[in-house]
């Protein structure tokens, strides 16, 4: 048994991989679609990866390829001399298995990928429901000319189509399926107006905050909403309309200064509290940051929310006097604070126990076990 069959052997004994998408995880392997010049990770690098060619280290190209593991193929979009930020990879075999049984598709069903990548979901949309009934549409021209050379070589031969998938394709629709390799914040109106009601959409889905949900959505009647739940936890690459603000550092002085009332190291503790904090602090964005005026060069959590609203707060000494600096029209380490007190008093609800309405006009609300219970 071969490396790539023991991988679907572990996949299908974990019950990751049903019986019915094993034949097209057969008929295309991965490392069909994994191109010649990845990015592999260094902890030396600056980035934290490095060019690696087929051709230089074949050993270590073959053992990315086969491995159940993301393999980034593309850093900052492709320009040069950027920070070194994935922007497209094959994605990790387990979860793509896991998203395409969230799919449920049947015989016939006509699909659209949204996020073409390296071709291989593709692919095994392909290898599972025929070619005639597979669109796939990817953003970059580079990205979606490459996947092209590797479908045909490896004998598929879906509508590949150069293009923004929120848009998605008339000229191919209706779908019965959606299947979206890339975050929204926003399920596009295109998608479900280009899916039969009783269709069904699948996608990462998340907030600046905490990009972690999957989302599946079943399209309801023509002018009537859609409802979904959030099947799984995963993290994918935003599509590039919807990618949230950096979190910038703060460029106004702190008009409040104080103590804070929680440990910062629990507005983070796991991907269930952060995705209900994000629900309930909108626009919100963290990163982590030594102060540089503090000649201890504290550490410290800093927040924006893109419109002008930032918040710090030391990890050490958290709830002495001066821990937290707020700034701007609102109190955001507070709003985060509130946050997850709800998510405490909810029973510390994981993330799939929330659920969607997407309206015909593209209004979302999100609830908790039911549509009758709205988060905010």
């Amino acid at each position: 048994m071969n490396d790539y069959a023991q991988l679907l052997a572990g996949l299908t004994e974990a019950g990751d991989l049903g019986e019915e998408w094993r034949g097209a995880f057969e008929r295309a392997p991965r490392s069909a679609f994994v191109p010649d010049v990845v990015w592999a990770p260094d902890e030396d690098s600056p980035s934290g990866f490095r060019r690696l060619r087929r051709a230089d280290e074949p050993d270590r190209w073959e053992e990315l390829a086969g491995a159940n593991s993301v393999v980034v193929t593309q850093l900052d979009d492709g320009k040069p001399d950027g920070p070194g930020v994935p922007t497209s990879s094959a994605s990790l075999p387990a979860l793509v298995a896991r998203m395409l049984g969230h799919l449920d598709v049947g015989d016939g069903h006509r699909v659209m990928e949204v996020g073409t990548g390296t071709g291989w979901t593709a692919a095994l949309l392909c290898a599972r429901l025929g070619d005639e009934n597979v669109t796939t549409v990817e953003l970059d021209p580079a990205v979606g000319h490459a996947a092209r050379r590797s479908l045909a070589a490896a004998g598929f031969k879906p509508v590949s189509v150069i293009g923004d998938g929120l848009d998605g394709w008339a000229l191919s629709a209706p779908f019965d399926r959606i299947h979206s390799t890339a975050a929204v914040q926003r399920v596009p109106r295109a998608w479900i107006e280009q899916t039969r009601p009783g269709g069904v959409i699948v996608t990462p889905w998340g907030t600046p905050y905490a990009n972690a949900g999957l989302l599946r959505l079943e399209v309801g009647e023509a002018g009537g909403p859609s409802y979904g739940r959030f099947v799984d936890n995963v993290s994918f690459m935003w599509v590039r309309a919807q990618r949230p603000q950096e979190a910038d550092r703060p460029g106004t002085a702190p008009d409040s200064r104080g103590p804070s009332r929680m440990d910062p190291e629990l507005a983070s503790e796991s991907v269930h509290a952060a995705f209900a904090i994000g629900l309930r602090v909108p626009g919100a964005r963290y990163m982590h940051t030594w102060d540089e005026q503090d000649p201890a060069l504290t550490y410290r959590m800093q927040l924006t929310d893109g419109r002008g609203s930032w918040a710090s707060v030391r990890y050490k000494d958290w709830d002495d006097e001066g821990a937290v600096h707020q700034a701007g029209p609102r109190r955001l380490w507070d709003e985060i604070t509130r946050a997850r007190l709800w998510w405490l008093e909810e029973g510390r609800p994981e993330l799939t126990r929330f659920g969607i309405t997407v309206t015909p006009d593209g209004e979302q609300a999100v609830w908790l076990d039911s549509r009758d219970h709205p988060i905010t």
